[in-house]
C-alpha cells in the first residue's frame, strides 16, 4: 500500500502551494522521516514531475469542476490533494481510479475535514467518470 507514500507526497506538494516550488531538501527530510522505501520515493518522484508538468491543465481541470469558487479559493490542503489524486488517475495509470479517489478522500478527511472530503470525492468522481473511455 502506498498510503504513506501519499501522505508524503501530500505534504511536499501541500508545501509547494505556499512556495511555487518543491523544496528539495523537505522533499529528501520527508522521505527519511516517513521511512519511504525506493519504490515509494520513485512513486513520489515520479508523481511530482507529473503534477509539475500538468500543473496549469490540473488547475483548471480542477477550475472548471469547481462550480462553488474558482480553485484559486480552494483550501490549499485540498487543492493539494486533488492536484495528487487528478494525475493519478489522469497520467498514472498503475493505479485505479477508485484507489486514488479513496486515498485522497481519507488525506482530505485527515488533513482538512470531513465536508472536504465530500467535495474532493464529488471532483474526483466527475474526472474518474470523464477518464473512463480515455
Amino acid at each position: 500500500m502506498r498510503t504513506t507514500a501519499r501522505e508524503t507526497l501530500f505534504k511536499i506538494i501541500f508545501s509547494s502551494q505556499f512556495t511555487q516550488v518543491v523544496d528539495a531538501g523537505l522533499k529528501k527530510s520527508l522521505y527519511k522521516a516517513d521511512k519511504l522505501d525506493e519504490n515509494d520515493v520513485a512513486y513520489c518522484d515520479e508523481m511530482i514531475s507529473l503534477i509539475t508538468a500538468n500543473k496549469q491543465t490540473l488547475t483548471e481541470e480542477i477550475d472548471t469542476r469547481s462550480r462553488a469558487f474558482p480553485e484559486s479559493r480552494i483550501f490549499p490542503a485540498d487543492r493539494s490533494v486533488l492536484l495528487i489524486a487528478m494525475a493519478e488517475i489522469i497520467y498514472y495509470k498503475q493505479v485505479p481510479p477508485a484507489v486514488s479517489a479513496n486515498e485522497a478522500a481519507n488525506i482530505a478527511a485527515k488533513y482538512s475535514s470531513e465536508k472536504s472530503a465530500s467535495y474532493v470525492n464529488g471532483i474526483l468522481a466527475e474526472i474518474i467518470k470523464d477518464n473512463a473511455d480515455v
